[in-house]
């Protein structure tokens, strides 16, 4: 397993493979996939403390294909990404943020769902009220954390 800062080559080509697969291209909605370059220079240079687990995902993905994952064919990436769903852990949890989030922070996503380009404040983004009583468990437990000298 990888427990390197950076992902290796093999490990770049099967991110933008299973990035794909995850979110593919859209002709329909004018919207690029989740391998796009600029999708995929954004997961890189944002994975930071996910690098660790991203890159153990993609050796076990690599594991279980019993080679670089970009390198099977359709069916077979399939077939191991369902596998791979089963009994990838956190780290494939944390794989399937990590291009979720970057994807959806793309500009040309952003305007394909009739949001507005811009970072979330100052102007903020409105949430409706929810049910506030449901926090009222957790202000019962009092304070667990040590305090501050």
């Amino acid at each position: 397993m990888s427990d390197a800062k950076e992902l290796t080559a093999v490990q770049r080509a099967d991110l933008r493979t299973v990035a794909a697969m995850i979110v593919p291209e859209s002709a329909e909605y004018k919207v690029p996939g989740a391998d796009d370059p600029a999708v995929q220079a954004d997961m890189l240079a944002t994975l930071g403390r996910d690098t660790v687990l991203v890159a153990q995902a993609l050796d076990h993905l690599a594991q279980l294909a019993g080679k670089p994952l970009a390198e099977l064919d359709e069916v077979r990436r399939d077939a191991v990404a369902q596998e791979f769903r089963n009994d990838g852990g956190a780290a494939a949890a944390t794989l399937v943020r990590v291009v979720l989030q970057c994807y959806y922070r793309d500009d040309r996503v952003l305007r394909s769902l009739g949001l507005e380009q811009r970072a979330p404040f100052p102007k903020g983004h409105v949430l409706p009220d929810g049910d506030w009583s449901l926090l009222d468990p957790v202000k019962a437990r009092g304070g667990t954390l040590r305090r501050a000298t």
